[in-house]
């Protein structure tokens, strides 16, 4: 199913739920160029914006995207855009709209919100209102009100309100894409599931080559690589959608294309055509990366092995090493971490000529321990944190001077 091209009439909060309709796909910050090359790929033409994309399309669409989107956290079907200067108006145009007919009977519902109003001080208040129009909507139409259950656990709302314009969506995700389901053992302080699709997605990584992951922790960045290298859609690990609490997608025809949708991508998966192997010295960690791997059908993918990063037996045909070592923000100290910058900048120059090596780092002091020139300085963010991934092309002459 190809996706529509350009942008749609946004919905105006009509009896039936729109057929076309304004589709955002949120994501962390930093990662919109990448959601907006997987869309593409899809084949929807995007608009980036700070957090997030943002496409035009139908229900369906947005079952396809939550099956196979890698960056993305959340897609969101627009269903109504109003204007509305105080939490009243947001209740009175909130109670015009048709939640009887785009919520499963007998579902709980929530709602989210991202609120800039002057007239709003606690930013849950306006949440509160919109449930209240959900509510008072229901016990006139059905004589009976929804039950408002764990935030996004069923059908789930989000209300993007800034000054007098609040937009309304159908969540369709529920709880956020990252949420792979494979990851139980986290260990320590992980990479999110996101953050490192979107590394592997700026390394050019495809699966066409070796992949090496040393100090790889809960084996993240290993999986991701697998399900990319398999052509694994994310959202065949997970069946805890939002959308199935909602009408107009969990109906039969929805029911429908969804199996199918999972039919054909399981069809298009394939073994990964070179090795993945993910190393630490923490026998914890490979433990937590061999559970994680098999809880996301990928230990056949990722090879586990308890050694000393500089110990990691690295395949004979170079390929691409991809690395996220402490940087002092959550663990570890500073002295002990400059002494690991520098080793691992010792191990790229003697060791791993012919490969291109990626390092994921929150402290470009730190990363200056390296010792080596990159060619790309891609920015991220990791929660809070402003990030770097670093690309280094090791070839002769590829070291600092001086250095």
């Amino acid at each position: 199913m190809a996706g529509p091209k350009g942008r749609g009439r946004p919905a105006q909060g009509d009896d039936a739920l729109p057929a076309s309709s304004t589709i955002l796909l949120t994501c962390p910050r930093g990662l919109s160029p990448f959601l907006a090359a997987e869309a593409a790929a899809l084949g929807y033409e995007g608009r980036e914006l700070a957090a997030g994309v943002a496409v035009t399309g139908g229900p369906l669409d947005c079952l396809r995207l939550n099956l196979h989107l890698r960056t993305a956290h959340r897609v969101l079907y627009e269903v109504a855009r109003f204007r509305a200067p105080d939490p009243d108006a947001l209740y009175a145009r909130g109670r015009e709209l048709p939640w009887e007919e785009w919520f499963l009977p007998g579902a709980a519902f929530s709602i989210s919100s991202s609120v800039q109003n002057p007239h709003v001080r606690d930013t849950r208040f306006p949440n509160l209102r919109l449930k209240d129009a959900v509510a008072d909507r229901f016990r006139a139409r059905t004589g009976s009100r929804p039950d408002s259950g764990r935030e996004r656990a069923g059908a789930s709302v989000f209300l993007h309100w800034r000054g007098d314009d609040a937009t309304v969506y159908l969540d369709t995700t529920g709880e956020p894409l990252a949420r792979r389901g494979y990851r139980l053992q986290p260990h320590r302080a992980p990479m999110q599931e996101t953050l490192a699709a979107a590394c592997l997605l700026a390394a050019d990584y495809d699966g066409a080559l070796p992949l090496v992951n040393p100090m790889c922790g809960s084996g993240t960045l290993a999986i991701e690589a697998a399900l990319i290298a398999t052509r694994t859609a994310p959202g065949l690990l997970r069946t805890n959608f939002a959308f199935s609490f909602l009408a107009p997608f969990a109906d039969e025809a929805g029911d429908k294309a969804w199996k199918d949708m999972r039919t054909q991508a399981r069809r298009a998966m394939r073994p990964a055509p070179c090795p993945i192997l993910a190393t630490d010295i923490d026998p914890a960690a490979v433990d937590a990366t061999r559970a994680n791997a098999e809880r996301a059908g990928m230990d056949e993918a990722v090879a586990a092995v308890e050694c000393d990063f500089r110990d990691t037996p690295l395949p004979s045909d170079p390929g691409i090493i991809v690395m996220n070592p402490e940087y002092g923000q959550r663990l570890g100290s500073q002295e002990k971490l400059e002494g690991i910058y520098a080793a691992t900048g010792d191990w790229l120059k003697q060791r791993c000529m012919g490969w291109r090596a990626f390092v994921f780092t929150g402290n470009l002091e730190l990363a200056g321990r390296i010792g080596l020139r990159p060619s790309r300085r891609i920015p991220f963010w990791n929660a809070k944190i402003e990030c770097r991934l670093l690309a280094y092309e090791l070839y002769a002459g590829s070291r600092k001077s001086g250095a």
